[in-house]
């Protein structure tokens, strides 16, 4: 792995730990750059495609998504219809006459570019007053529970609460960082039979060696949460974060190999763009969230 690569990620991380474990309008904040600078990487793959989307606006209402999600969590999806029809409204009036591929894509901008990540900022807010917290064992964690306890980060003298959310957050971001770092180091020493042609570096023995890294990091976290059937729970959550990272990272693969580029941008040295280190957590976020507050509820009663 190239050192450019090593020390970047060594350079977020900490800040990505920050916005957890700050929570709030400092975590959507976060979110908000995030989203800025992946649609706007996404709209410059759309238009290598000679396509003319609604970008400015797109982005816009994107913004308004992750502020509501942030303030009202249950009007968060009332904001998508409308979101949709801005955007068509805004297609209309232009100088040019829109095409479909203009409207798709930029539709899709929203989606995936806004609606989607929108599911972190909804997961950082479960305990926070919100929705219920569904961990009963979260409080009786030893290394949460002294997590608690500080009132002083060090030299700082900063304090950072810590909910069911940002450890909901950090576990996810946790099976994802496994899933990467399984399926890289195992499809390098094992892989030989490739996965897909959009990816030609991917093999099916890496990607088996993600889901199973996954899985097991999950696991370890439901047992240490104390989850009901955790090792079912854990291996169910495991498996969708898993399934839902290849998943979105063939996909920003796929959207790349159309617009015919390498990197969807050059913003982290040795990453490229945000969507490239950013592909796998897009449609892992929704899952997470509906595991977290439907899933395993039933568990629990069911237990």
């Amino acid at each position: 792995m190239p050192w450019t690569r090593i020390i970047s990620a060594l350079l977020v991380i900490p800040l990505v730990l920050a916005a957890i474990a700050l929570g709030g309008w400092a975590f959507t904040a976060a979110f908000a750059l995030l989203v800025v600078f992946g649609e706007m990487e996404y709209f410059a793959l759309v238009r290598a495609k000679e396509i003319v989307p609604a970008s400015k606006i797109t982005i816009f209402v994107s913004l308004a998504l992750l502020i509501v999600s942030q303030v009202r969590v249950d009007l968060a999806d009332a904001v998508i219809p409308i979101a949709g029809t801005f955007i068509c409204f805004y297609l209309l009036f232009q100088s040019r006459i829109a095409t479909i591929s203009d409207i798709s894509a930029s539709i899709l901008g929203l989606f995936y570019g806004g609606y989607l990540p929108s599911f972190w900022v909804r997961i950082r807010g479960l305990g926070d007053g919100t929705i219920f917290e569904v961990s009963d064992r979260l409080h009786q964690f030893d290394f949460f529970n002294q997590l608690r306890n500080i009132d002083q980060l060090l030299w700082l003298k900063i304090t950072f609460p810590v909910s069911s959310g940002a450890v909901y957050v950090v576990m996810a971001f946790c099976c994802i960082w496994a899933s990467d770092v399984g399926a890289y180091i195992f499809g390098k020493v094992f892989g030989r039979t490739r996965l897909s042609d959009i990816s030609p570096k991917k093999t099916v023995e890496g990607a088996i060696a993600g889901l199973l890294c996954c899985c097991i990091t999950a696991i370890i976290w439901a047992f240490s949460l104390g989850w009901y059937e955790w090792w079912l729970s854990g291996a169910i959550l495991g498996l969708l974060i898993g399934v839902a990272g290849l998943l979105g990272d063939l996909t920003e693969s796929m959207m790349k190999r159309d617009a015919g580029v390498k990197d969807s941008g050059q913003i982290m040295p040795g990453h490229g763009g945000i969507l490239d280190r950013a592909d796998s957590y897009v449609f892992t976020a929704p899952l997470v969230y509906y595991f977290l507050t439907l899933i395993l509820p039933l568990v629990h009663k069911a237990s």
